[in-house]
């Protein structure tokens, strides 16, 4: 027996209630994980909610990622008590996910927990983290250093957003944070970032070029925020775009690309493959291992979970929440 978040339609609207269920429920899987913890994402607060239709099946077990402890396993990789995190690959969505007890998944789904980082961790992380060092280590391949100059982060106060930032900072870059609330300014200055500065002055249409300014960047909003972003960026220097928050319109010109040979490198955190996903999870232990951002997030339960997704849509939660599923 497990507990987990149940979503079912009834006359074209979703419910979401915390169920019982026996193991023959489990979906089809190679590998069965005891799940210690797992988080609240935007795209769980969707599901759980029925703002948007995110759930490809039902019924369904949202949450886009988890980690634990394998409990059954048919893949030499993962031997049981193997600690195990999973982050995209349609959990949550066409998987039965991770606002569970127990999961039963494909092996191919998940990696090994490296040394350094404990199933809680993981979760602080999360895919927001997870995400953001994917658009870190892209700047890197392709050349650009603390040295280069100055690198902007946008949506730099959601997950994705913080994460960069902090990574970025603790990388030795100099950080500017774009950001649509300034009362949250000191808690971006306390995660690295070196100025401020106002999503306004960047989400307006704008010219093919602007004036060169960033080494590099980080974008998650993309539409004219990211056109704006590549206008401005330095000649030979490299934009990481992961999202689309202000829209997936991209109203650019190809002037930024073939005049100042700017890079536009498209970072995907939910089909990349194992290697790369291998490498983040040791970038990420190796520079974020002991840090106060794995503690400052806020716990809540399985019950909590369902209240919490809306209040995330609603904009009225600030930082990670990581729920303990069997708390």
């Amino acid at each position: 027996m497990f507990r987990a978040i149940l979503l079912n339609q009834k006359e074209g609207k979703t419910e979401a209630s915390v169920q019982t269920l026996t193991a023959d429920r489990l979906p089809a899987g190679d590998v069965t994980v005891a799940i210690d913890y797992s988080t609240l994402n935007y795209k769980d607060g969707m599901a759980i909610t029925g703002l948007r239709p995110v759930v490809r099946t039902w019924p369904m077990v949202p949450g886009i990622d988890f980690a634990g402890t394998v409990e059954q396993s048919a893949d030499p990789r993962y031997p049981v008590g193997s600690k195990v995190v999973l982050t995209g690959w349609g959990v949550g969505e066409s998987y039965w996910g991770g606002l569970s007890q127990k999961a039963a998944v494909n092996g191919n789904f998940l990696v090994r927990l490296p040394e350094g980082l404990s199933t809680r961790d993981a979760m602080a992380v999360g895919t927001g983290g997870f995400t953001a060092m994917l658009c870190v280590l892209a700047l890197e391949r392709n050349g650009v250093t603390p040295d280069s100059g100055e690198i902007l982060v946008t949506g730099a106060n959601g997950g994705v957003g913080s994460f960069a930032t902090f990574l970025l900072a603790k990388r030795g870059y100099t950080v500017a944070a774009s950001t649509g609330r300034p009362t949250e300014a000191d808690r971006l200055r306390a995660l690295g970032a070196s100025e401020i500065i106002d999503r306004k002055t960047l989400s307006e249409p704008g010219k093919p070029l602007h004036g060169e300014r960033w080494a590099g960047a980080v974008d998650s909003l993309g539409s004219h925020t990211l056109a704006n972003v590549c206008a401005s960026t330095k000649y030979g220097g490299t934009v990481a775009a992961c999202g689309l928050a202000q829209g997936m319109d991209f109203p650019s010109t190809v002037a930024p690309y073939i005049l100042r040979g700017v890079t536009l490198a498209g970072v995907d955190s939910v089909h990349c493959p194992l290697s790369a996903r291998i490498e983040v999870w040791r970038q990420l232990s190796a520079t974020l291992g002991g840090s106060e951002l794995l503690t400052a997030v806020k716990e809540i339960s399985l019950e909590q979970a369902i209240p919490v997704a809306k209040e995330l849509l609603e904009g009225k939660v600030l930082g990670r929440v990581v729920v303990n599923v069997n708390k």
